[in-house]
C-alpha cells in the first residue's frame, strides 16, 4: 500500500520545491518507487526533477472525449483511459511522474474526469509513496482533490498573513470532513529564524509543526542556473533540514501504518 504526501499552501511559498526535496530524499534511501504527481496547473515539478514531460492528464482528457466514440471493437472506455494515462507517465530511475495539467478545452468532462481519478490511484497503489504537489490556494480542497492522503503538509512564509491562510486550509479539512490522516506545517525559506510571535501563532493550531527550511544559498543558484534540485549536493541547509523533517514525517508514520 502507498504511503501519500501531498503539499499544499498559498502561492510562493515554494511546495515544488518541498516536493522535490522529499523526492530526493526517499530516492537517496533507497525508498522507491516514487510516484510524482504534479496537481498544479502551472507545472513545474518536472523541471525540479530534471525530466521533460510529453503530455499531462488535462491534455489527454480532451483527446480522450473524441477518441473514444471511435475505440476498437472489444476495448472499453475504461481500458482506453487506463492504458494512456500508463502512456504519458514519465519514467525514470526510481521516480515516475504525472503531470496533470489544465483542461483545454470548454465543456463538461465529468465522466472522463472521474476515470482518469480512478486510474490515477489505481496506479498510485504500485508506488511505495506517492508525494503530490497541488496547486496553490484552496481550491483544490473544496474540490475533494486532496483525499485520502497519510500526510497533508502544508508549506507557508514566514508572515502572519501566511498564517492566516493555514488556518483557512485547516478549517475547510475540518467543514469537508476530509480524509486526511495527519497533518503538517513547514515554514520555507525563513531569514532569520521564527519570531516569538510566529510561534505564539502557531500554538493551539490543529496541526504538527516541522520547522523551518532555512534561506539556501545553493537552492537559489540551482534554481538561477536551471539545474534540478533533486541534484543539490548532501551539504545543502535545505536538503539536510528536509531530511530532518522526512525522518518524522516518513520513518516514524510508515512503521505503524
Amino acid at each position: 500500500m502507498s504511503y501519500i504526501i501531498a503539499v499544499a499552501g498559498k502561492g510562493g511559498t515554494g511546495k515544488t520545491t518541498l516536493c522535490g526535496l522529499m523526492i530526493r530524499y526517499l530516492l537517496a534511501k533507497g525508498k522507491s518507487p516514487v510516484l510524482a504527481v504534479d496537481a498544479d496547473a502551472n507545472a513545474n515539478l518536472h523541471e525540479v526533477l530534471g525530466l521533460e514531460i510529453a503530455e499531462s492528464v488535462g491534455a489527454l482528457r480532451e483527446k480522450a472525449m473524441a477518441e473514444v466514440k471511435d475505440l476498437p471493437l472489444g476495448v472499453t472506455k475504461e481500458q482506453y483511459i487506463e492504458q494512456r494515462i500508463h502512456e504519458i507517465l514519465v519514467e525514470s530511475s526510481g521516480v515516475d511522474l504525472m503531470t496533470m495539467g489544465r483542461p483545454e478545452g470548454p465543456g463538461c468532462y465529468c465522466y472522463a474526469n472521474h476515470l482518469i481519478r480512478k486510474y490515477s490511484e489505481r496506479i498510485g497503489q504500485s508506488y511505495k509513496y506517492v508525494i503530490m504537489d497541488n496547486e496553490a490556494g484552496l481550491e483544490h480542497l473544496s474540490r475533494r482533490t486532496t483525499q485520502g492522503v497519510d500526510a497533508l503538509v502544508i508549506s507557508t512564509d514566514e508572515t502572519l498573513r501566511g498564517l492566516r491562510t493555514v488556518q483557512r486550509i485547516l478549517d475547510i479539512i475540518v467543514e469537508l470532513q476530509l480524509d486526511i490522516k495527519k497533518t503538517y506545517l513547514v515554514v520555507n525559506r525563513s531569514l532569520n529564524g521564527l519570531t516569538d510571535a510566529f510561534h505564539e501563532a502557531i500554538t493551539g493550531m490543529r496541526v504538527q509543526f516541522l520547522g523551518a527550511i532555512p534561506s539556501d544559498k545553493r537552492l537559489i543558484q540551482f534554481d538561477l542556473e536551471g539545474k534540478p534540485l533533486i541534484q543539490l549536493p548532501d551539504n545543502s541547509l535545505a536538503v539536510q533540514k528536509v531530511s530532518d523533517m522526512m525522518l518524522e514525517l516518513v520513518e516514524k508514520n510508515v512503521e505503524n501504518k
